[in-house]
C-alpha cells in the first residue's frame, strides 16, 4: 500500500522536473556531508556506457589491485573492498547517495586509496552521484536504452557526458572512437586523453598533445578466452608499440572492454603493457558470460544480456566459437516498464542468430508478464528458428536444457548475476547462476 501511495505522489512530478531532480541533489549533498565528502581522498575512476560497464569496472579493479594499489569497486553486480565481494541486490547501477557516499568512506576507512564506480545515466542525470570528484572517466559505448527516461539518443549521449564534465581539473579522460559520443566528449576539459579502437586507425587520424591512442589486430576467440595484439601510440610519435592481451574470458566483445579498462589504468599510472599482463588472471565477472561447469555435453553461459546491441555482439560472439553443424540456444526475455519499444528488436535479434529460441520471464516489475512476451514474441521471425514461449523461467530453463545437444552453447541472458527477481510483489528470490548449475547437475548427472 506504502509502495502505491509513493508512486501517485511521484506521477505528481515530472521525472526530470525542478522538484524532482533538486530532490535528488539535496540528499547527494547531505549523503555527502554526512560521510565526511570521502571521494576527495580517493582517486575515483568513473565507468559509464550502455553496456560492459560492470565487466569493465571489474577488469579496472583487477588491475588495479594485481599491481599492489588497495582500491574497491562498486558495480550494478557488486560491492568489492580489496578483493572482497558482496553482491549488489538493488540491481541499481547507482544506488542511493547514502550507499554510494557509505561505501566511498569505507573505502578511505580500509586503507583504499582508489574507487572504481559504474557510472548510470539516471544517477547522473539525478545527482545520486554528485561529489565523487572522479580522476578519471571512461565510456564504453552507447546503443539504444533507457529512451522512456530520456526519450532520445542526442539526451542519453549528452546525460552520459555529466561523468566528464565531473571530471577533476588534473583528470583522464577514456573515450571510444568508434563510439557516435566521441566527437562529443573530446571537447570537454581533461588533462590527458585516452583514445581506444577496435580497428586500425585511419590514416588521417592525428593525436593531439597528451593523447595516447590504443587499438586491436590479430583478435582471435576460443570457447572459454579471448586474445589481441594491443597497439600503443603517443602524440608525436609515428610509430605504435604492441603488447599481448590474452583474456581467460569467453567474447570477444571483452576485449573491447579490456581496451576501455585498459585505458582507465593508464590513467592511473599503470601501463598498458603491465595491465595486459595482469589481464591475464582476470577471472570475469560472475554472471557476465560466465560458463556454468556441469556433467552436460554442451557449454551453458549466463549474461546480462538486456539491450538490442548487447544481444547481438553476445551471439555473434558466441556463434564464432561453435563448431560447424553446431547450434546456439538462447532463453531471452525482457524487463517490466521500461522501453518497450525494444522488445521485437530483442526478439528479431534472438531469430536472426540464434537456432533455438526460448522466450520467457525476466524482471516484470508492475506489467503483466505475458503481454512482456508478447512484445518479444512478436518481433521473432519463426521461418528462421525454432522458438517457444513459456511463462515460467523454471521450465523454460528445463526445456532449453533438453534441447541442447553435445557441442551446443545455451545462452540464457537477462539476468546475469541478480540474485533476486522484481514482481509486482516485490524482490522474489532468483539466482540463475545457482539454479542452472543446480538443475544440470541433476538432468545430466551420471
Amino acid at each position: 500500500m506504502i509502495r502505491i501511495l509513493i508512486r501517485h505522489i511521484k506521477r505528481l512530478f515530472p521525472e526530470r522536473g525542478l522538484v524532482r531532480l533538486s530532490w535528488h541533489r539535496a540528499k547527494s549533498f547531505v549523503a555527502a556531508l554526512r560521510y565526511g565528502f570521502p571521494a576527495r581522498r580517493l582517486t575515483v575512476i568513473g565507468i559509464t556506457g550502455t553496456d560492459g560497464k560492470t565487466t569493465t569496472v571489474g577488469m579496472v579493479s583487477h588491475i588495479l589491485r594485481q599491481s599492489g594499489l588497495k582500491a574497491g569497486s562498486l558495480s550494478t553486480a557488486f560491492f568489492e573492498v580489496n578483493g572482497k565481494t558482496t553482491w549488489n541486490a538493488t540491481q541499481k547501477t547507482s544506488p542511493s547517495p547514502f550507499a554510494i557516499q557509505r561505501f566511498l568512506r569505507l573505502l578511505q576507512s580500509e586503507g583504499c586509496t582508489h574507487a572504481v564506480l559504474e557510472y548510470s545515466s539516471h544517477g547522473l542525470v539525478q545527482g545520486r552521484s554528485a561529489w565523487t570528484f572522479p580522476a578519471i572517466a571512461g565510456i564504453t559505448n552507447t546503443s539504444p536504452e533507457h529512451l522512456d527516461y530520456h526519450k532520445s539518443m542526442e539526451r542519453y549521449r549528452k546525460d552520459k557526458g555529466i561523468l566528464f564534465r565531473m571530471l577533476r581539473p588534473n583528470g583522464t579522460k577514456v573515450l571510444h572512437f568508434e563510439d557516435e559520443t566521441y566527437p562529443l566528449f573530446k571537447k570537454y576539459s581533461s588533462s590527458r586523453t585516452v583514445i581506444y579502437m577496435e580497428q586500425e586507425p585511419p590514416v588521417s587520424f592525428r593525436l593531439d598533445a597528451n593523447e595516447t591512442l590504443l587499438w586491436l589486430s590479430d583478435i582471435s576467440a576460443k570457447p572459454d578466452s579471448t586474445s589481441a595484439v594491443i597497439h600503443v601510440r603517443e602524440a608525436g610519435s609515428n610509430a605504435a608499440h604492441t603488447c599481448s592481451l590474452v583474456l581467460p574470458v569467453p567474447g570477444t566483445f571483452n576485449l573491447e572492454n579490456a581496451l576501455s579498462a585498459i585505458g582507465c589504468a593508464l590513467g592511473a599510472g599503470i601501463s598498458p603493457e603491465q595491465s595486459s599482463s595482469l589481464l591475464r588472471s582476470y577471472t570475469g565477472v560472475p554472471g557476465r558470460m560466465e560458463r556454468i561447469g556441469g556433467p552436460q555435453n554442451f557449454s551453458v553461459y549466463v549474461d546480462f544480456t538486456v539491450t538490442p546491441a548487447s544481444y547481438e555482439k553476445t551471439l555473434t560472439a558466441l556463434r564464432t566459437t561453435l563448431q560447424p553443424g553446431k547450434r546456439l540456444l538462447v532463453l531471452t526475455g525482457s524487463c517490466g516498464n521500461r522501453m518497450r519499444e525494444k522488445r521485437p528488436l530483442v526478439g528479431k535479434i534472438c531469430s536472426d542468430l540464434a537456432d533455438i529460441v526460448i522466450v520467457t520471464n525476466e524482471d516484470p516489475y508492475n506489467e503483466d508478464p505475458e503481454k512482456i512476451i508478447d512484445d518479444v514474441w512478436a518481433g521473432i521471425d519463426q521461418n528462421k528458428v525454432q522458438a517457444e514461449r513459456i511463462s515460467n523461467r523454471t521450465d523454460a530453463l528445463r526445456k532449453i536444457f533438453t534441447l541442447a545437444r553435445e557441442g551446443d552453447a545455451v545462452l540464457l541472458s537477462g539476468k546475469g548475476s541478480d540474485t533476486t527477481m522484481m514482481t509486482s510483489s516485490g524482490q522474489v528470490p532468483w539466482n540463475e547462476r545457482e539454479i542452472a548449475h543446480a538443475m544440470l547437475e541433476k538432468m545430466f548427472h551420471q
